[in-house]
């Protein structure tokens, strides 16, 4: 899988394996250089998903191999890109005279010299990193991946005193009737409640305060935590000695089959009260599960987690016995906010009131987040310019401070979690500005267009995105914010504290480029790969020089200023997102043609009414987005882009010849005329190969 960590090392080595193809072999030379960069690289594949399973354990120098790797990924990737276009630009015109085939053939010549060049440097930099990795002796390096010493970091949850907790009255109430409801036999029944939410949240708060509330009304108890990777045979074992109160002493001997049947055993008869706080795997509950015997005592059990699709599976049937846990409301918010800093919920200096609120905002009614920035501001001054201070702070310059570093590793928790393909979709998400609204199937387009989705056996791309998408949305790393009529969620929005996580971790990866909004200071970690610009706050940014932004594959651009950086400077952009240029002058868009690798292109800006007539020689476009724009109709050659896959515009008349688009899958919103209705549905009549769906305005 594509990942921040592995750069695009997939579609690097499926490239060079094409490279191998007659059409590109007739390169003296060449052949040699690349079969040894395949082996190398694929060699280095296997280290570098060790490396990426090991990432926080990483020493120094590793970090360093592994990160100039990956940018050498890159800038083979772009090499073969540029070498694969300029050869699909050279054939001779069997037609052609004698003085214009001649030149032409000098001219493929010329560029594949050129070319090979290339190839041979770049098979010296794959060399090159090769020796430096037996040099380090990475293959042999132990990483540290022991935690001894560490402290869990959600340790202080399950020590919280209750009178310090501010809105806990309401979900621990409802929580404790899932629990207690129902009379009769049905009430002995065993019975599972899940608490789910992001992290920060306050889960294993509430579920300590549920605990604490019903404990007296068991005969025995326990409440176990779990890890990532947890040792079920440590925690089975925890469960017994906590329900049958025996001191560990020979039960350190027993393995986990006998744990589990003594348990088992132990609980037969017994009403028991079991939490299993942050469970991370269907798999690990499942073991854990087989310790817990089913009987008709009235026994109960409480688990926590971030995921949402394993809550169901805890409660498997019952999903109505799922508790989604809430953000605070903005009056809990400041009551805890107000009690951390000043000692009583009731108590603010009005001058403060204001950016109070704004601070809160950005905590999104996080328990943690308020804690955090609470904290940070109980040991400074309590005047209007410190605390605007560090509400501008937030997601910038933060990062060194002990408390923000806390909160980071208790949300990184769940970042660390995902596999690596979803890391990367993630991370995608730092490119939007904050409080954004980010609709889905720009999200999902944008993600394929980056290579971010890869895929065996003619799998359809979007809807294997479609399936990322609601995994991120079931491990609660992204907000639904509007859901369609069927369920399906249409847009998604980012929790501040989360995008803070991603944005230092797209920064260290040098996964993107950030500037404007609260991203003033610019640090660069080298070439700029992606480039968010967002001019809603600030419509002045100094954009790096052509030469560290030539090999940007993906430009956003949020807002309108007067000075942008021409299109010229992108040669390799694969993403081009331009949103409220609501003055921009129409020859900005004039480049566009020249962006020869453009799988993406969304134009959200009134002012342009006309696109370039060489359009069609964006060969790889698959999204065309017009919707909100003035554009009336395409050039001639639109009807060439025989990789569009999903064209939206608004209001535009159905182009003629757009029956020739085989690869088309979604047209919306068109306007057919009474004049062209018989033509035009013939054009469409030829894309029924596929599956189709269409938009149109009202017949004129």
């Amino acid at each position: 899988m594509a990942s921040a960590l592995t750069g695009v090392m997939t579609s690097v080595i499926n490239k060079l394996t094409a490279l191998l193809g007659k059409e590109y072999m007739k390169l003296k030379g060449v052949q040699g250089e690349v079969e040894f960069m395949i082996d190398e690289l694929s060699s280095m594949n296997a280290l570098l998903h060790r490396l990426a399973e090991e990432d926080q354990h990483l020493d120094v120098q590793t970090k360093e191999w592994r990160n100039q790797v990956r940018e050498m990924y890159y800038d083979i990737e772009d090499c073969i890109d540029d070498f694969m276009h300029h050869l699909g630009h050279t054939d001779i015109a069997e037609s052609a005279g004698l003085v214009h085939r001649m030149a032409q053939h000098l001219k493929t010549l010329r560029v594949r010299h050129q070319i090979a060049n290339q190839i041979e440097k770049l098979k010296a930099r794959v060399e090159d990193a090769s020796k430096r990795r037996l040099r380090y002796k990475l293959d042999e390096r132990t990483f540290n991946l022991s935690t001894a010493g560490a402290i869990d970091p959600r340790l202080p949850s399950l020590y919280a005193e209750s009178d310090g907790l501010v809105g806990i009255e309401q979900p621990r109430d409802v929580v404790i009737k899932l629990l207690t409801e129902g009379e009769g036999a049905s009430s002995q029944k065993l019975k599972v409640i899940s608490i789910v939410g992001p992290g920060g949240l306050g889960k294993t708060t509430l579920a300590n305060e549920v605990f604490r509330k019903l404990e007296s009304q068991f005969q025995c108890r326990a409440f176990v935590s779990l890890s990532q990777q947890p040792d079920v045979k440590k925690i089975v074992r925890n469960i017994y000695c906590q329900v049958s109160q025996q001191e560990y002493g020979n039960i350190d001997i027993w393995d986990e089959e006998k744990l589990i049947n003594a348990t088992r055993e132990f609980l037969t008869n017994k009403r028991y009260f079991v939490v299993i706080d942050d469970i991370w795997s269907t798999q690990a509950w499942k073991t854990i599960r087989c310790a817990l015997f089913v009987n008709n005592c009235g026994s109960r059990i409480m688990t926590t987690t971030r995921n949402m699709a394993i809550a169901k599976s805890c409660c498997t049937p019952d999903h109505d016995r799922v508790f989604e846990i809430m953000p605070l409301s903005i009056d809990n918010s400041k009551s805890l906010f107000l009690k951390r800093i000043f000692g009583s919920k009731d108590v603010c200096i009005p001058q403060l009131d204001e950016v109070c609120y704004e601070i809160l905002k950005k905590c999104g009614g996080s328990p943690l987040a308020i804690i955090t920035i609470a904290s940070l501001l109980a040991n400074k001054a309590n005047t209007k310019e410190e605390w605007e201070r560090v509400r501008n702070s937030i997601g910038s310059t933060l990062q060194k401070d002990p408390d923000v570093e806390e909160m980071r590793r208790i949300l990184s928790l769940s970042y660390d979690d995902l596999p690596q393909h979803l890391k990367t979709c993630l991370l995608y998400l730092s490119i939007f500005p904050e409080d954004y609204e980010i609709e889905r199937d720009r999200l999902v387009e944008r993600w394929v267009a980056e290579g971010f989705i890869i895929t065996e056996g003619g799998h359809d791309l979007k809807e294997i995105g479609d399936c990322y998408f609601s995994d991120l949305i079931n491990r609660s790393m992204i907000e639904p914010v509007k859901i369609q009529y069927n369920g399906r969620v249409f847009s998604c929005r980012v929790h501040d504290m989360i995008l803070d996580l991603l944005t230092c971790k797209s920064t260290e990866e040098n996964f993107a480029t950030f500037m404007g909004g609260q991203n003033q200071k610019l640090v660069l970690q080298g070439k700029v790969r992606r480039l968010s610009l967002n001019y809603y706050t600030q419509d002045h940014i100094m954009v790096p020089s052509t030469a560290i932004i030539t090999h940007c594959r993906s430009l956003s651009i949020f807002g309108y200023a007067e000075q942008k950086p021409p299109l010229s400077m992108f040669p390799v952009l694969r993403v081009l997102d331009i949103e409220n240029g609501e003055d921009m002058e129409s020859s900005y868009t004039k480049h566009i043609r020249k962006l020869i690798q453009l799988k993406y292109l969304r134009l959200n800006v009134r002012s342009v009414a006309e696109l370039p007539e060489k359009l069609g020689e964006l060969q790889h476009l698959q999204t065309l987005d017009l919707r909100r724009t003035n554009i009336r109709k395409l050039p001639e050659s639109f009807v060439r882009l025989q990789n569009l896959t999903y064209l939206r515009v608004n209001n535009l008349d159905l182009p003629e010849g757009i029956g020739h688009l085989h690869a088309l899958q979604e047209l919306t919103e068109i306007r057919i005329s009474q004049d062209c209705l018989a033509s035009s549905l013939l054009e469409l009549r030829n894309l029924t190969k596929h599956t189709l769906t269409t938009k149109f305005s009202p017949i004129i």
